[in-house]
């Protein structure tokens, strides 16, 4: 054990409210402090909150360049959660600070999500629960999720889960992947495609995809064009993923038919227009944040720093 107490900082506001992982962190690591805001740290706010750590649980804070030369004492960045695209890697090598991280640890609550956005879009739940909500005694059922033709761009843990899910409906399962996926597409009886196939044949289109230069905007005004009319999207990955502009504009026009976001930019949106859509249906980035997940990521976080200091 180390000579003398660790500091570590805790920033995930999920995490932080979290009597369960507060405790079995200070168990192992008693100096440690936490994020009481209740919100994400701005960056000057990160700088001071992590100014005397030596090792930090970092969820979505930009750790980046300006940050860590702010940060002498930073030995190890353990991440909550499983995206990436705030973390500059090449940053920590250059300053030296290691980093703990384990991929697909709340795949399968995104995943369910995921499923729910299915059968509410395809039932209609969502559009009619708030109509009756609002006095409108709309009985249009939709239609069923079995049997339909689901594509999933990007089949990591969350999209391999999701495949797995749906396995009772016996949907068409159509696959688009950047790495060779045909041995679990055999196994779970989905169709590997290109993105085109996928894009223009599904009824349901899915997205788990990390954000990348690549991803940006995969989705956009062309895209959609090329959806068909009664499709529906789906985004529980981030919401740069997807051109919300052209989102806005495709569901207003009914290019497609429907939408479920769990994912944004910016976090949380601004546009109250768009939220308001009957035809979209919205979370506020909930899908790797049940019980479960909160308990998964934390623990994985903590057991890197665990491995780290002792």
């Amino acid at each position: 054990m180390t000579a003398s107490p660790v500091r570590i900082a805790v920033t995930p506001p999920a995490f932080c409210k979290s009597d369960l992982l507060r405790d079995e962190l200070t168990r192992s690591l008693p100096n440690a402090v936490f994020n009481e805001k209740d919100r994400y740290l701005t960056e000057p706010e990160l700088i001071d909150f992590l100014q005397d750590a030596e090792g930090a649980i970092i969820g979505r804070d930009p750790i980046n360049d300006g940050v860590l030369k702010s940060l002498p004492k930073l030995k190890i960045i353990a991440k909550y959660g499983v995206g990436l695209d705030n973390i500059d890697q090449q940053a920590l090598n250059r300053h030296e600070v290691k980093f703990g991280w384990t991929a697909g640890v709340n795949s399968l609550s995104v995943a369910e999500l995921t499923l729910g956005f299915m059968i509410g879009l395809c039932h209609n739940t969502f559009s009619r629960g708030f109509a009756l909500k609002g006095n409108q005694w709309q009985k249009d059922g939709g239609f069923q999720l079995t049997g339909k033709t689901v594509g999933i761009i990007g089949c990591g843990h969350v999209g391999s889960e999701v495949i797995r899910l749906l396995a009772p409906f016996k949907c068409r399962i159509l696959v688009r992947d950047i790495v060779d996926k045909s041995q679990f597409c055999q196994k779970h009886g989905a169709t590997e495609a290109s993105l085109n196939e996928v894009i223009e044949q599904s009824d349901i289109l899915t997205l788990h995809v990390p954000l990348t230069s690549a991803t940006v905007h995969l989705m956009n005004e062309s895209v959609f064009r090329r959806m068909k009319p009664t499709a529906f999207l789906i985004n529980t990955s981030r919401g740069e993923v997807v051109d919300q502009s052209a989102l806005k504009m495709s569901l207003m026009k009914g290019v497609i038919a429907g939408a479920a976001l769990d994912v944004f930019a910016p976090e949380p949106p601004t546009d109250v227009e768009f939220l308001a859509l009957p035809n979209l249906m919205v979370t506020p980035h909930l899908g790797g944040n049940s019980l479960e997940a909160v308990a998964s990521m934390g623990r994985s976080a903590i057991e890197h720093l665990k491995e780290f200091f002792f």
